[in-house]
């Protein structure tokens, strides 16, 4: 990447960051499966240790199901205020090479690295410097993808995870997607994955050989998107001030929906991703939106905001059954449901994170 032109963008992202700290901070849980979270009989795992993870146990999975998978498991409490001093060290990291860098998360970020501020020539030799240096201040490890733009960069740090980095370059970015499984791709949900699959696209280059046309068709506003990520093409520059407005998650029924108990297992259902996604980014918000796309394409939308952030899944859970409910009777079939949260604030984490609850099954 020697073009001055190409950007030289470097996704980090820590290796099974909460349950790693806790490894690192108690001797006695390392080599062992490690659950961040709670093992009430209707918890919910919020991190897994690599040693978890082999037995399928994974973030957001309740704590019965991840218990039965793995009955060796050890739970511990979150401790988010050391989750978050840990993060601002590896930050601080960042800012020596960069000052263009977009959290995602407590555990990730992008870097424009594209003006070598250090002088070490290569994107390449910058991933390794900085995660050298944060396994030498935290003793923990970073993995890292190294492309020439977001989408690619992610895709390439779960490419040699964990402890290891990966390049894209731009002579073998489009090549590359086109052998990957669309399931794989930052963007493309279970349930997008799912639909995909109905229609024949499972890999980046099922996804290449589909015409702008027959992807407006399946997927709306997200054709121009689909379409160019399957040729290794995203122009969304790295931005520092970026902050998520909003989580959501829909779904398009197989056929028109009538009976309300089908409706709302597809609410509850999208409900619990929404929930999995604010868990596992420890974002909140206020508000809570249903959307109901019917028959013929007209949209309605119900939206409840609460005085203070919607932090369990119950409520989340709840809150939206009570918003599909407020359509009823229905005009027509529905064909489309969504729940979004939004109006995100900073936490406190002295309320109850992992609660009794299964919305997340």
């Amino acid at each position: 990447m020697t073009d001055p032109t190409v950007r030289k963008i470097i996704h980090i992202d820590m290796d099974a960051f909460f349950a790693s700290v806790e490894q690192r901070d108690d001797p006695a849980l390392r080599g062992k499966p490690v659950a961040v979270g709670s093992a009430a009989a209707r918890g919910v795992v919020a991190a897994a240790s690599y040693e978890a993870r082999t037995f399928g146990v994974r973030s957001a999975l309740p704590s019965v199901t991840a218990l039965r998978r793995c009955p060796e498991l050890v739970f511990v409490p979150p401790r988010f205020e050391v989750y978050r001093a840990v993060s601002a060290q590896i930050h601080a990291i960042f800012a020596d090479y960069t000052d263009l860098i977009q959290p995602l998360s407590l555990d990730e970020a992008y870097l424009d690295v594209t003006e070598d501020r250090r002088g070490l020539q290569t994107a390449w030799a910058t991933a390794k410097e900085i995660r050298a240096r944060i396994l030498e201040q935290t003793g923990l490890t970073a993995s890292a993808g190294i492309s020439y733009n977001k989408f690619l960069a992610k895709l390439a740090s779960d490419h040699r995870k964990p402890n290891g980095q990966f390049a894209v370059t731009p002579e073998m970015g489009a090549a590359w997607v086109e052998q990957l499984p669309v399931a794989k791709f930052h963007g493309v949900g279970p349930v997008t994955a799912a639909k995909m699959k109905r229609l024949g696209i499972e890999t980046g280059a099922d996804l290449k050989a589909r015409s702008i046309a027959f992807l407006a068709q399946h997927f709306g506003s997200s054709a121009e998107w689909y379409h160019g990520i399957a040729r290794g093409i995203d122009d969304r520059p790295v931005n520092p001030s970026r902050e998520r407005k909003s989580s959501g998650a829909e779904t398009t029924f197989d056929r028109d929906l009538t009976d309300p108990a089908e409706i709302e297992a597809g609410v509850l259902k999208m409900a619990g991703d929404v929930a999995a996604w604010c868990l596992g980014r420890q974002q909140f918000g206020r508000t809570v939106t249903v959307k109901a796309k019917y028959a013929d394409f007209r949209q309605v939308t119900r939206s409840r905001t609460q005085p203070q952030t919607v932090c369990d899944p119950s409520d989340l859970r709840s809150t939206a059954i009570e918003l599909i409910r407020s359509l009823y009777p229905l005009e027509q079939g529905v064909r489309l449901v969504g729940v979004t949260v939004s109006k995100f604030e900073p936490m406190t984490w002295d309320m109850p994170l992992f609660s009794d609850d299964k919305s997340l099954e």
